[in-house]
């Protein structure tokens, strides 16, 4: 081979060096960009996550509306038959939900601390019973949920405060004696600790 092909044969090999070389860069630069982008996209969807997961209350008092529903053991419950005691209504997404499930068997092991504040609770979902007697089944809960077709949980505004707009969000409302609302607690989470819902129970019903 002459010197001059040589030297051509050289100038050709750096020149696919250096031509790889941009575009490994290239493609290092665009993973970076991918990377970054995606990072940012989670950022922001984790940022959503928790404005949204974030619970609202109120504690503005108002006359409870009043409701007529049947729970899953077909007994009929309404508002005025509880009067002259405090009233606990949880709303849930019920069936599907194992959150909602769990949060009212913890409830239930408290149940000796909510009797002592005179607390009744009726939970309360938009389910068949079919539905919803299967997941209490399965997690070992047995206090009767009230079924409700949307007009009690619109009622209270919960409705579509949840996962999905045609069920309720996971709340609560307390109703003191003379059939009046005194606190609304919204939990996106899906959750409340048992102990935490006692603060707000003794909080609001001494206010």
């Amino acid at each position: 081979m002459s010197h001059k092909a040589a030297e051509q044969t050289r100038n050709e090999r750096r020149q696919c060096a250096e031509q790889a070389a941009r575009a490994s860069g290239r493609r290092r630069r665009l993973r970076i960009m991918i990377g970054t982008a995606s990072a940012l996209a989670l950022v922001a969807a984790v940022t959503a996550m928790m404005l949204t997961s974030r619970p609202e209350s109120s504690d503005a008092i108002r006359t409870a509306p009043e409701f007529t529903l049947t729970d899953t053991g077909g007994s009929e419950h309404t508002l005025a038959q509880h009067r002259g005691e405090n009233v606990l209504l949880y709303f849930s997404e019920g069936a599907g939900c194992q959150s909602c499930i769990v949060q009212m068997g913890e409830i239930e092991k408290q149940a000796a601390a909510f009797e002592k504040l005179d607390v009744t609770v009726l939970p309360i979902v938009m389910n068949t019973r079919e539905q919803i007697t299967a997941d209490m089944t399965a997690s070992g809960v047995t206090t009767p949920f009230l079924l409700d077709d949307g007009t009690v949980s619109e009622a209270y505004g919960t409705l579509g405060k949840g996962m999905h707009a045609g069920l309720p969000g996971h709340s609560f409302v307390l109703i003191d004696r003379q059939g009046r609302q005194r606190w609304y607690g919204e939990y996106p989470s899906m959750w409340l600790a048992p102990q935490d819902l006692l603060d707000e129970i003794r909080s609001n019903l001494s206010a």
